[in-house]
């Protein structure tokens, strides 16, 4: 965190209160109190974006809105999914999208969870498998709305 604003001491009750309305109450940043100043704290541009990135790991959906979504967007569903998984994996193709690393067994259990969370690296790989973009998936899970899937 970095510091925004500083009130040094002396200060009057008054002039404490008008600080921590101003930055605590009205926008929203912690106060510290030192020994020689009142301090109004903002994250860093840094922090913000680690803090953003963590809140978007850990949006979910349910399983049968991820799967209603996915069907909507390509026609597929989880069983199709897994069969478009194996059958990459059985053939002698190329690495496409990084699908061969793909476990499928553990595909299948990932795909009985009763919710999903956009964390999860499994969400990215099938979202990679079926051309969707980190952001199409960000804001699916963020609105669980199937169009945002759509190119």
């Amino acid at each position: 965190m970095e510091i925004r604003a500083i009130l040094n001491k002396p200060y009057t009750e008054k002039q404490k209160m008008e600080f921590i309305v101003e930055y605590n109450h009205k926008q929203g940043l912690p106060i510290v109190e030192t020994e020689t100043e009142l301090q109004a704290l903002c994250y860093t541009v840094t922090e913000l974006e680690k803090r953003e990135q963590q809140r978007i790991a850990m949006l979910s959906l349910t399983a049968a809105d991820v799967e209603r979504g996915i069907y909507k967007a390509t026609g597929m569903d989880f069983d199709d999914i897994i069969a478009k998984v194996q059958s990459l994996c059985d053939s002698s193709a190329e690495p496409q999208n990084d699908v061969l690393n793909i476990d499928i067994k553990a595909l299948k259990i990932e795909l009985k969870a009763n919710n999903f969370y956009r964390g999860n690296p499994y969400v990215d790989a099938v979202g990679n498998l079926l051309g969707f973009s980190k952001e199409q998936l960000d804001e699916f899970f963020e609105t669980n709305d199937y169009t945002k899937l759509l190119n």
